[in-house]
């Protein structure tokens, strides 16, 4: 069970969305191996934790504290930290999302989202924040695919054809990112709906 906790935590977080969308950024740029990707995991680690400090405080004082203090069998720290993190997952997955899971699996929608089974909501809240990750970054592709498309088609008309494009947009969408203070404007886009 304890293997399995890194990728519940991954799963059962924002962490998915955020790399996704700190990836999809890295590649609508054009630098495939900048930022390391070690630095995308660390980042996107630290604004999971930022975007859901209520929940893992609410985890912290429920569940760990009592638990290493010995006042809470394993048993029901489990079902208590399972509970809470449920919680969290349901108040972000799309109505849509959690009926397609349901269906998927013969189930009848409930009335009430407790009676959900964790087995359930796991996917339908995946599948919601790759939802999001992806429109996020549909959003961050388009102005860089813009500069890519302007700076062909300037080359094109210099007939400068056998300058390479990316050599030229590159800096430019580098520039423009920094310019427009791209880093905070991301940050704000991914936490919007974890906050």
């Amino acid at each position: 069970m304890v293997a399995l906790l890194p990728g519940m935590l991954v799963v059962m977080t924002s962490f998915t969305r955020i790399i996704i969308v700190l990836s999809m950024l890295r590649h609508a740029i054009g630098m495939q191996e900048t930022p390391p990707n070690v630095v995308l995991i660390m980042l996107a680690a630290f604004l999971t934790l930022l975007s859901m400090g209520s929940t893992f405080e609410q985890l912290d004082q429920k569940v760990v504290t009592p638990l290493y203090e010995q006042n809470m069998p394993a048993s029901v720290a489990l079902k208590h930290g399972g509970a809470i993190m449920k919680e969290y997952m349901v108040g972000r997955t799309r109505e849509q999302d959690m009926n397609f899971v349901l269906s998927l699996a013969g189930k009848d929608i409930p009335e009430d989202a407790e009676s959900i089974s964790v087995v359930h909501v796991v996917p339908a809240f995946l599948l919601s924040e790759l939802r999001l990750a992806f429109q996020i970054g549909f959003v961050i592709f388009l102005p860089f695919l813009l500069v890519d498309i302007i700076v062909s088609s300037v080359l094109m008309a210099m007939g400068m054809m056998m300058v390479p494009p990316v050599s030229i947009a590159l800096p430019i969408k580098v520039l423009m990112f920094v310019l427009i203070d791209g880093w905070t404007l991301v940050t704000r886009a991914v936490l919007s709906d974890s906050m």
